[in-house]
């Protein structure tokens, strides 16, 4: 079986360890106990992973790009997400790399991010960066895309999902790509290769996506420079 939360891998291994298993998500497998390592897994569990915390410096670097210098960035964060801790680490250590104020808004339920809206919209940052996990990055996007677009906020997502619905702008690990990673590997295991065996893939492409017409409405001039670099530009 695919499986394309890392919510559900736990209940998964639980359940079963004889029923080969392909995943796509964010979170470190090692780290969370589902194989042994990136190169030998050494159960019923393969995938595909993207360390989605681990773009979060470059998302930040776009942000900074595009926001104005002297205005805080807030940093919308899941506390359910697998990779919190190091998503939150890394950045802190890009804000001050970057010499920027950040503040960092945390929401996991409904109520917190109605929350966690009300204190972005009082604090009035210039910016917002929007997280990994599946809360914010699937099942919120377009309630997120919706307060970015009503506080005037250019905001960065994980996926292209958000831009397409109105988010000014995306850069993460290519959904599509990961996908068929994960199909050629439950190809191979159907054709008899054991998933222990098979290497944890990580990312091999990357996405950054940009609306112009959210920033037109925004009112914000895209740097050629940063047009320059964009992989899909959506007018």
């Amino acid at each position: 079986m695919i499986v394309g939360n890392n919510f559900a891998l736990p209940a998964i291994r639980a359940a079963t360890t004889t029923i080969p298993v392909v995943f796509v998500g964010g979170a470190d497998p090692v780290r969370t106990g589902l194989v042994k390592s990136l190169n030998k897994p050494g159960a019923n569990v393969t995938g595909v992973i993207s360390f989605a915390f681990a773009l979060t410096a470059k998302r930040l670097q776009l942000l900074h790009e595009l926001a104005p210098k002297s205005a805080a960035i807030a940093v919308l964060l899941d506390p359910n997400a697998a990779e919190i801790g190091p998503e939150e680490r890394e950045a802190k250590e890009a804000a001050r790399a970057l010499g920027r104020d950040i503040m960092v808004v945390k929401a996991g339920t409904a109520p917190d991010l109605e929350a966690a809206f009300a204190t972005i919209s009082h604090a009035r940052p210039g910016a917002l960066l929007v997280g990994g996990g599946a809360f914010l990055s699937r099942s919120q996007h377009r309630q997120i895309v919706a307060f970015a677009a009503q506080q005037a906020l250019i905001a960065i997502y994980l996926l292209r999902e958000a831009v397409v619905a109105g988010g000014l702008m995306s850069y993460g690990t290519s959904q599509l790509d990961a996908y068929h990673q994960a199909g050629v590997y439950a190809a191979r295991i159907l054709k008899g290769e054991k998933p222990a065996d098979l290497p944890v893939m990580q990312p091999t492409k990357f996405e950054f996506v940009i609306n112009l017409k959210t920033a037109k409405t925004l009112g914000l001039a895209i740097p050629s420079g940063v047009l320059a670099i964009a992989d899909e530009v959506i007018e």
